[in-house]
């Protein structure tokens, strides 16, 4: 099983940017569909963006569409989450989740997914 460990969260001002690192060990990443999903505090957590093994496919809420970009690179085990235009609601703890499918991706229900990672917290203020 994959392990995923999420880096590059912090505190930005409102309008700003970061960019998202999910880093995999422990797997054939190629073989992974990947999600990011976030949580904010007493809220369910909800699905952000999700990518195909090969990165040519993606999929996004529509609260983040035209803002959040989601890529991999396979070489390097690793799957982005750029995030632009931040707004004080984007604030959540982020996750990264993968699944073994190369035929499906982009699901948004969290129990489709095997392996998360440990979450990094985004703080956005206004």
């Amino acid at each position: 099983q994959v392990q995923l460990v999420e880096s590059g969260g912090g505190l930005v001002q409102a309008g700003g940017s970061l960019r998202l690192s999910c880093a995999a060990s422990g797997g054939t990443f190629s073989m992974y569909a990947m999600g990011w999903f976030r949580q904010a505090p007493e809220k369910d957590r909800e699905f952000v963006a999700g990518i195909n093994w090969s990165g040519g496919r993606t999929s996004y809420a529509d609260s983040v569409k035209g803002r959040f970009t989601t890529s991999r690179d396979n070489a390097k085990k690793t799957v982005y989450l750029q995030k632009n235009s931040l707004e004080p609601e984007d604030t959540a703890v982020y996750y990264c989740a993968a699944r073994v499918d190369q035929r499906t991706w982009g699901s948004e229900a969290p129990d489709w997914y095997d392996s998360w990672g440990q979450g990094t917290q985004v703080t956005v203020s206004s």
